[in-house]
């Protein structure tokens, strides 16, 4: 049984060694950042970052474009994320570095990416008693998800992973803080195709016609109910039209009006009574004007659950190992990484950025020092999923 001071010697060789792999992961972040690849086409990013990485003791491809790789030996182990992909932006900074093919990391993929590597190293320089899987995800961005392929493809279970981790940067929060509460910390994201059928016609006879416009307007309207009189007041729910198609002529009406959007709430079991309750509304109103309405609801992430035992374990490193200012920070916004938390005890950590450019801009560009607080927080989190994993087996104390 390891002693509280070998413990704290040991978290001391692993900080130390993560700091000396820091510049190379400065590098790595630039050379990732440069040559970006969108969902579904991340191979030559995945053998940049599996150059990268230490050989290992297992390697697993999965998900099409991914990998799993072991690193530190055999036993439970704490699996980390890091996000392969970019998006189909074009990117509008200066540095010599930037993207020019299209797309670019404006999510902060790049980041995670270089300080998960930076961890890896550190973890196989030191050879700690629990292990880390370096989980390589695709299609972050896109669905299918790249995290529910990874999931339903066994790996978790053949690496023996016992705990998941990540940390995704955000611009809201300041640099220097991390926030790593548990419970629900991002809500679930579905979309819906919403298509209402009616009777087309002349704009001068609307009498003759079924205006399935109109019903749509109302159905707009009416879906904010679901928030304002159908959801707990005490928990969060979003209802978004983001496209509405109809017609091709201003002096006729349509017979068919197209809505697509999304449908969040940090409720799983609120979650598909809101999808009954949108259908429900949608249909009744489509009646009322004299059409028929059809609701298709495409399910994505679910909730994001943070673990409290890991949580807690890991906000006690981040304030005394490696000195971050605790945040709180729940969001709307939604993460495929909630799948790992399905099955695994998970955490996502938030951390602070030293840019005041949103997430998706043209224009987002943390520097090093965010590589550094991301790479630190990971160090942070193994720690206290290692604590987590060794009190349930023995690997530590």
């Amino acid at each position: 049984m390891t002693t509280p001071y070998e413990m704290a010697a040991l978290y001391e060789r692993l900080r130390a060694a993560l700091h000396a792999e820091l510049p190379a992961a400065w590098e790595l972040r630039r050379e990732l950042h440069a040559e970006p690849c969108v969902s579904g086409s991340e191979e030559p990013t995945l053998k940049t970052v599996l150059d990268a990485l230490p050989p290992g003791d297992a390697l697993e491809r999965v998900a099409e474009t991914g990998a799993v790789l072991r690193v530190g030996g055999d036993g439970p182990a704490v699996g980390v994320r890091g996000e392969l992909d970019a998006l189909p932006i074009i990117e509008e900074t200066d540095v010599p570095w930037a993207s020019c093919n299209g797309a670019m990391h404006a999510c902060g993929h790049d980041v995670h990416l270089a300080a998960l590597v930076a961890l890896a190293r550190a973890v196989d320089r030191v050879r700690p008693p629990v292990p880390m899987v370096a989980v390589l995800q695709p299609r972050e961005e896109k669905h299918p998800s790249g995290a529910r392929d990874v999931v339903a493809s066994g790996a978790l279970a053949r690496q023996r992973v016992g705990a998941m981790v990540a940390a995704h940067v955000q611009p809201v929060l300041r640099a220097g803080e991390t926030s790593c509460d548990p419970g629900a910390v991002n809500a679930s994201s579905d979309e819906f195709t919403l298509t209402v059928r009616g009777r087309a016609g002349h704009a001068a006879y609307p009498h003759l016609s079924r205006d399935p416009i109109l019903a749509l307007a109302q159905t707009v309207v009416a879906a904010q109910q679901l928030v304002s009189r159908d959801a707990d007041p005490m928990l969060p729910t979003v209802v978004t039209f983001g496209t509405l198609t109809a017609g091709t002529a201003p002096n006729a009406t349509p017979g068919v009006a197209v809505t697509r959007g999304t449908i969040r709430t940090m409720s799983e079991e609120w979650r598909h009574d809101l999808h009954d309750r949108f259908r429900e509304i949608a249909q009744a109103i489509a009646r009322a004007h004299g059409c028929e309405a059809e609701v298709e609801v495409s399910l994505g992430e679910p909730v994001l659950v943070n673990d409290a035992r890991l949580a807690e374990e890991t906000a006690r490193f981040l304030t005394d190992v490696v000195h971050h200012d605790p945040a709180t920070l729940r969001s709307c916004g939604a993460d495929d990484f909630a799948h790992f938390a399905t099955v695994v005890p998970s955490l996502m950590m938030f951390v602070g950025t030293d840019t005041a450019s949103g997430l998706h801009s043209p224009c987002f560009l943390p520097g090093d020092e965010t590589v550094t607080a991301v790479a630190e927080s990971l160090l942070a989190a193994y720690l206290g999923a290692a604590r987590v994993i060794g009190a349930d087996t023995g690997a530590v104390a």
